[in-house]
């Protein structure tokens, strides 16, 4: 998309404190945002994955002009005087969830990033890393897919590439999926091995407690040989449970099925009469530990009329903090 004007289309693919790195078919460019549009305006600062139009500039940084309407997007809520939103990832078709086959594994963990993920609007699918590490991987398969009802899990192993060939499925041309892992779960060993080069670099493994170090330090955008694009970004791990209600409907369809159907409508699902969701776990049709779940995920997560106030009181203090805040910090 060109214009006589010099504005055209591009997609950030790197995010460094003010500036951007953006990629168009012609090339990587960097640029600024336009200060005009985005800390007196209304535009949503934009984020990897981002898809904007931008000033473009010869010899010098561009400008970013504004953020087009995202398709998906992950929220993270940034502390401050005025609670923000910060999107960390746009415009991906897949959330690849990573745990790894050993005692990373965690399906409580995983309950909370698959409502994550189906709260950002793409498709979630759960890869549960270091399969030549497992004594019996069925027993994780098992476990994850009774966490992760209706979705994909795939085992795989970036150290023998068993498994590897079951995700090239979604690492289509033009598809772009974001990763969600926490440290140690062989995210860049699996990025390496699914790029089949060495993009980047492994952090060793403390000896004693199995995580590694997390080595990414800005958010990028990486573009495999087959023309897919993965997300990685270090602000992925500290995504809050911020606006999570469609996602925990999604996550939690065995809980939701029982809901509504209690004797009294404000069922505390304690100890009343008629409780749809204690007589569902009583006959053993719903596990005790995903109501417990669901439970701590719903009281995390604000209610809508609380979020209604929290975006106006945002959308009223950010042009006031951004002013006065002196950048970001990663």
């Amino acid at each position: 998309m060109h214009h006589t004007d010099n504005t055209v289309t591009a997609r950030v693919i790197a995010v460094h404190k003010d500036r951007w790195q953006l990629r168009r078919e012609q090339g990587d460019l960097y640029a600024r945002l336009k200060t005009k549009e985005y800390y007196k305006g209304t535009e949503l600062f934009p984020t990897v994955g981002d898809y904007v139009t931008v000033q473009y500039i010869e010899n010098g940084d561009s400008q970013i002009l504004a953020t087009l309407p995202r398709k998906t997007v992950f929220i993270r809520r940034e502390p401050g005087p005025v609670p923000r939103e910060q999107a960390v990832a746009a415009n991906f078709d897949y959330v690849f969830i990573l745990q790894s086959m050993n005692r990373d594994f965690n399906p409580k963990r995983l309950e909370r990033y698959l409502t994550l993920a189906w709260e950002s609007g793409a498709e979630p699918v759960v890869i549960l890393t270091k399969a030549d590490l497992a004594e019996d991987p069925r027993s994780f398969l098992t476990a994850a897919e009774s966490v992760a009802m209706g979705v994909a899990v795939h085992a795989v192993s970036a150290h023998t590439g068993s498994g590897l060939d079951r995700l090239s499925g979604y690492l289509q041309p033009g598809k772009t999926v974001v990763f969600l892992g926490s440290s140690g779960v062989g995210k860049s060993s699996l990025v390496n091995a699914l790029a089949g080069e060495e993009i980047m670099t492994v952090s060793a493994i403390r000896e004693g407690d199995s995580r590694g170090r997390h080595t990414t330090t800005h958010r990028q955008l990486i573009r495999l040989k087959s023309g897919a694009e993965i997300i990685d970004t270090p602000g992925m791990r500290e995504l809050g449970m911020w606006e999570v209600s469609n996602g925990l409907t999604d996550a939690f369809a065995d809980v939701e099925r029982f809901l509504g159907q209690c004797r009294f409508h404000d069922c505390n699902h304690d100890r009343e009469p008629g409780c749809a969701i204690r007589s569902a776990i009583d006959r053993g049709e719903l596990e005790r530990s995903r109501w417990e779940s669901y439970r701590k995920l719903k009281e995390e997560a604000p209610d809508r009329d609380e979020l209604l106030r929290r975006k106006r009181e945002w959308s009223r203090g950010v042009a006031k903090y951004s002013r006065t805040r002196d950048k970001e910090v990663w």
